[in-house]
């Protein structure tokens, strides 16, 4: 591709047009900001998701299980989880446009203008500058700092801002059928996040599981997030999707396993076949106000490197809130003998380190990874092109594409017969009309890392021809190997 932001549209074009990911309520003119999986986009996401919750809650050597909470949840979880009161971000509207920015997004867009004609300088103080004023909730001081720069709307192109002022990120609805006349008495909130379902069952599992410290809690599911400017296709969305497990230590250990978890949830990422050198830590200078420690695991994405997991040391924050919140006590006894006092540790509320991923955003960094478009020389010494998603084989939506060369002399029904044999074990795609070549190029861009072709030696011999997506290259196979070999491929 030319540059970054045209392969970074030709991959959200590439999303589309073979069914990877549609904008919502589309026949509608869509919703901004919230987009629907397709189904070979539904796949990807399962698969993700389904190796993530496995390699925690079965092949992870630490002591963690898996639970579903529930979306909506009492009030007053929010209200101790601090996200009433302090969930916001600072917003600014343009006089002008009526076009509202999220403060700091208007700010880092002018530093990147800055930087890119080489004023790095300026664009450093200015982003420094920035990150002191929200510390402090300056307001007047951000709008002075977008003053004094001159930071122009794109769409008005003046600088006639309002005020700057907070913006609560939570949606509200209400819940039953009744009204009533005090406001606020049916209101509750679409989680902003899933890890507060995880801390108020704390107890739940610890006491039913017999969960030992230290131990750890999964969870996968929907947040929502009423953002002012979501952007960048689907890495900042209203309504998306994490994996998070926050794991309970005794306090004191907290700083081991929060190196222990930061190592370990890298190599995660690259035990799918991601290259090493398109990931980075980033860590927090400016910490929330409960934290210990903190840093996110970014990609290098189109757009540049963006976050994709955070590993959080939180220290006893969250049980301590809902312990005070609700009046039950969200306490674990250990019974281990402390060697400082040759007594047991006994009652303490745990310490929490937590690892969070956005499944959506881990999506992109698959597709942006694996999409390339390549240069191919043909037998004639002419050149042809094509699109082809190198996605790990473990994660692709379809593992093996059955293609009769013909629709007559009985292939289809061979087809079919291997296609009922291997359905049981992977996901395949049955394929019978146009001409191969077309078909191996359709299955390249859906990222079908294996095609068998059934011809009309295969009645002869029983034998097909499998091709590999990532080489192209093509040899004959027993029917009765096919299942192994993509079986061993995939695992």
């Amino acid at each position: 591709m030319a540059n970054d932001t045209n392969r970074f549209q030709a991959i959200i074009s590439h999303c589309k047009e073979y069914g990877f990911i549609f904008p919502s309520s589309e026949i509608y003119d869509g919703l901004q900001a919230v987009y629907d999986y397709g189904q070979m986009g539904a796949e990807l996401k399962k698969n993700i998701k389904d190796y993530w919750w496995k390699s925690m809650t079965q092949l992870s050597d630490e002591n963690i299980v898996g639970i579903d909470a529930a979306i909506f949840m009492h009030p007053t979880t929010w209200k101790a989880s601090g996200h009433v009161d302090n969930f916001n971000d600072p917003m600014i509207d343009n006089k002008d446009s009526k076009k509202r920015y999220r403060v700091d997004h208007l700010i880092e867009g002018f530093a990147e203008e800055q930087s890119a004609t080489g004023n790095e300088q300026l664009a450093k103080d200015t982003l420094t500058a920035m990150d002191a004023l929200i510390a402090k909730d300056d307001f007047a001081g951000l709008k002075k700092l977008i003053e004094d720069n001159k930071i122009k709307c794109a769409i008005s192109g003046t600088g006639n801002w309002t005020e700057i002022r907070q913006f609560n990120l939570m949606f509200k609805t209400e819940f039953g059928a009744v009204a009533s006349e005090n406001e606020g008495d049916n209101m509750v909130y679409l989680r902003p996040e899933t890890a507060q379902g995880i801390f108020v069952n704390f107890l739940n599992v610890q006491k039913t599981a017999r969960m030992k410290i230290p131990f750890g809690i999964a969870q996968t599911g929907k947040a929502f997030r009423n953002e002012i400017v979501a952007r960048q296709f689907i890495f900042r969305m209203r309504e998306f999707e994490q994996m998070e497990m926050q794991f309970f230590v005794r306090p004191g250990t907290e700083g081991e396993w929060y190196k222990y978890w930061k190592q370990a949830r890298l190599q995660w990422h690259l035990s799918l076949g991601m290259p090493a050198e398109k990931y980075r830590y980033h860590d927090h200078v400016k910490l929330a106000h409960y934290a210990k420690e903190a840093c996110d695991i970014e990609f290098e994405f189109p757009i540049g490197f963006k976050e994709v997991e955070g590993i959080h040391s939180r220290g006893d924050f969250d049980l301590s809130q809902h312990q005070l919140y609700s009046k039950k006590k969200l306490q674990y006894f250990d019974n281990d003998i402390d060697e400082a006092t040759g007594k047991p540790y006994g009652n303490y509320v745990p310490y929490v380190v937590e690892t969070s991923i956005g499944l959506d955003r881990m999506f992109l960094s698959v597709l942006s990874n694996a999409y390339e478009e390549e240069s191919i020389t043909k037998e004639d010494g002419g050149t042809d092109s094509r699109t082809v998603l190198r996605i790990p084989a473990k994660l692709s939506p379809v593992k093996l594409a059955i293609l009769p060369l013909t629709k007559k002399d009985g292939l289809p029904e061979i087809a079919r017969t291997i296609m009922n044999d291997c359905k049981t074990e992977f996901y395949c795609f049955y394929e019978e009309k146009d001409a191969i070549g077309k078909r191996y190029r359709r299955m390249d861009a859906i990222g079908t890392p294996f095609c068998i072709t059934v011809d009309h030696q295969t009645k002869e011999d029983d034998t097909v021809t499998i091709r590999y997506r990532d080489t192209m290259t093509q040899e004959r196979l027993p029917i009765t190997k096919v299942k192994e070999l993509v079986k061993e491929k995939i695992s």
